[in-house]
């Protein structure tokens, strides 16, 4: 009998703690739907939602997988013949200088740079790499790894808009604004876990000679070529589909969010109409968003705002902004930096610092890797200036 009301209490308990997240959820959900069919009517918000999600399954997400395709087969090209290995060793004496990490970490750039953030993951489960690290340099490769990801796809991304310039000079500011963060993390750990700085990633004891065991290679260069195209095309149609969620529910919404009505000021249920929300905020400070980054549109803080949750979402927002003509050269080079830099980090960092074991560093890691972002965003308008004068 008591073992019953146990179960009845505890299964109370749960109703309990339930209704109020429900609630809170319909509620939150009823204001913003309910905000925005007031404005375009329901029918037209449904027909719009609809058009603009399909729209952009059609002409921006398999363009993006078309990209991720390509991308992903020059990556597992590169790793095969030897290329990553070359970038490791030209980067790594700069590693313990800028972000006080171990040449090894250099691995770490270039991997997540030709793919995604979860390529550090990777890395960091294998124990001849993480015993390299101390645990507060181990624990913030999150941080570093994550303002390179995907940076390959954005920056051919920018460059397929027609940009060339703009992108390299956002991803100079990527770079900065991976030191920013980098360097904070590790600050923040340091400070509330002072061990940290003396204790090895790695308890397990490794040989750290450089031990590689020739093998003879049995497959001929064409048999290589074509594996590693094809494996990395693979690879890339995987991210291509991994983007679709974000792109399709994320971007919708912002979309929603951003644009306004048809040509003639009506609504008529069409794809990317809007209620112009965003951009009436944005314009209420239009004099910090103008200085910080040299936006000259409030239209432009949207890509930022989706960049935190995936940056293929903030990626698909180019094309219209640029039908619009609502972005510069200077827009371009902030949206590389901050979309490499940040590159949906808010979606990401829980899981990953989850998988290395740290989830109590998850808010440490989000402030610091939202200030690197922002100072990516302001190094890279302040150099595309420099740049325009030169």
């Amino acid at each position: 009998m008591e073992t019953h009301t146990d179960k009845s209490g505890g299964a109370m308990g749960k109703l309990r703690k339930l209704i109020p997240s429900g609630i809170t959820c319909l509620i939150i959900i009823g204001v913003l739907f309910g905000y925005i069919g007031s404005k375009m009517g329901a029918a037209e918000m449904l027909n719009t939602i609809m058009h603009t999600a399909h729209d952009l399954l059609l002409n921006t997400v398999f363009y993006l997988m078309g990209i991720c395709v390509i991308t992903g087969a020059i990556g597992k090209l590169f790793v095969e013949f030897g290329v990553v290995d070359l970038l490791e060793k030209i980067l790594r004496p700069m590693m313990r200088p800028l972000f006080n990490l171990p040449g090894v970490a250099s691995l770490g750039a270039v991997m997540t740079f030709l793919s995604d953030n979860p390529a550090i993951i990777s890395l960091s489960q294998d124990k001849r790499f993480s015993s390299y690290f101390k645990k507060f340099q181990f624990i913030s490769l999150t941080n570093f790894g994550t303002a390179f990801g995907m940076g390959l796809i954005v920056i051919v991304f920018m460059i397929g808009q027609g940009f060339f310039i703009e992108p390299l000079i956002g991803l100079f500011g990527a770079f900065i604004g991976c030191i920013v963060s980098t360097r904070t993390m590790q600050y923040f750990i340091v400070k509330n876990y002072p061990q940290y700085a003396v204790e090895n990633a790695c308890d397990e004891d490794f040989n750290h000679e450089h031990q590689e065991v020739e093998q003879k290679e049995e497959k001929s260069v064409f048999l290589r070529v074509l594996n590693s195209l094809l494996d990395g095309g693979k690879t890339g149609v995987d991210v291509g589909i991994a983007i679709i969620p974000g792109v399709l529910i994320i971007s919708t919404l912002v979309m929603i969010l951003t644009f306004g009505a048809g040509d003639d000021g009506h609504y008529t249920g069409a794809a990317y109409e809007g209620i112009e929300l965003l951009p009436t905020l944005a314009n209420k400070i239009d004099w910090f968003f103008r200085f910080m980054f040299g936006f000259t549109d409030p239209h432009q803080i949207a890509f930022p705002i989706t960049a935190l949750g995936a940056v293929g979402a903030a990626l698909s927002l180019v094309p219209n902004f640029l039908h619009h003509g609502w972005i510069d050269g200077n827009a371009i080079a902030v949206f590389t930096a901050i979309g490499m830099c940040w590159s949906g980090f808010l979606s990401t960092h829980t899981a990953m610092l989850d998988s290395l074991g740290y989830r109590e560093l998850t808010s440490k890691a989000i402030i610091s890797h939202t200030i690197g972002g922002i100072m990516a965003a302001l190094v890279s308008h302040w150099v595309y200036l420099l740049y325009t004068l030169i």
